[in-house]
């Protein structure tokens, strides 16, 4: 079986997802598979994707829930889930061959496609559902944080973020390194309250997630008002009259 790294990782880059403001509009999903289909893990193949039965290899999918408060106000939340870097990954540990590993330097959690058998014992350890088997190629595949995009000196420093964060219309992604108590990152956690996904797994995943803020709306209140009043005779403009007569009719 597969080792973690000897001691801690010190860095951990990772992803902030802010659930608050994600509208699941799937651009960062599509930029993913756009930029690492010829990237680290190339390719990500597709099975009839204009099919009745489409599959194929995403390393970040959305999912779409309707969730109801303590005081019966319901929202729509949109919920990122790709692999989190976890300290303790179980997907590695569980590797006969190494092929999946967990680099010291930095905490990311990779596949190494030339030795990887395709067993499905990571796709089976991990609790999040995060890896990605190929069946074209017949071997795991997963999220690489963009790794080969992230320390390419060829971009500007501030294109040095995963496909997924700078593709984002609504600056619901953040990355950073969350080791780093000083980062920005990391000081978004503490501002906002974010946690870690299925804490009881003891994975000890890198990602964090934002909560939701809390809506001030009353239950049931769509922030309309209950009825229209009337419009008093005469209390606009002759202009705003004739407008009014001319979109009548």
């Amino acid at each position: 079986m597969t080792s973690l790294p000897e001691s801690p990782t010190t860095t951990k880059l990772g992803l902030v997802i802010d659930l608050d403001i994600c509208v699941g509009c799937h651009a960062c999903a599509v930029n993913c598979k756009e930029w690492n289909t010829g990237g680290h893990s190339a390719p990500l193949t597709d099975f009839e994707p204009y099919g009745a039965d489409p599959t194929g290899v995403w390393f970040n999918r959305i999912h779409t829930f309707e969730a109801t408060d303590d005081v019966g106000n319901s929202r729509t939340v949109h919920f990122p889930r790709s692999c989190l870097h976890c300290e303790d990954a179980p997907c590695v540990t569980v590797c006969p061959t190494g092929a999946s590993y967990k680099r010291e330097e930095d905490g990311i959690v990779l596949v190494n496609a030339s030795t990887c058998i395709g067993c499905k014992l990571c796709s089976w350890a991990c609790p999040y559902g995060a890896r990605e088997y190929d069946q074209d190629e017949g071997v795991m595949k997963k999220c690489t944080l963009c790794v080969d995009k992230i320390y390419n000196e060829n971009l500007d420093e501030e294109s040095r973020v995963p496909a997924c964060v700078s593709t984002c219309p609504v600056g619901a992604r953040h990355f950073g390194d969350l080791g780093d108590p000083d980062s920005d990152v990391s000081k978004l956690v503490d501002a906002r309250g974010g946690y870690e996904l299925m804490p009881e797994q003891d994975c000890k995943p890198t990602n964090r997630y934002l909560p939701p803020r809390p809506r001030k709306t009353a239950v049931g209140s769509t922030g309309a008002p209950s009825s229209l009043e009337p419009q008093v005779d005469g209390g606009d403009s002759p202009f705003l009259r004739w407008v009014d007569k001319v979109l009548s009719r």
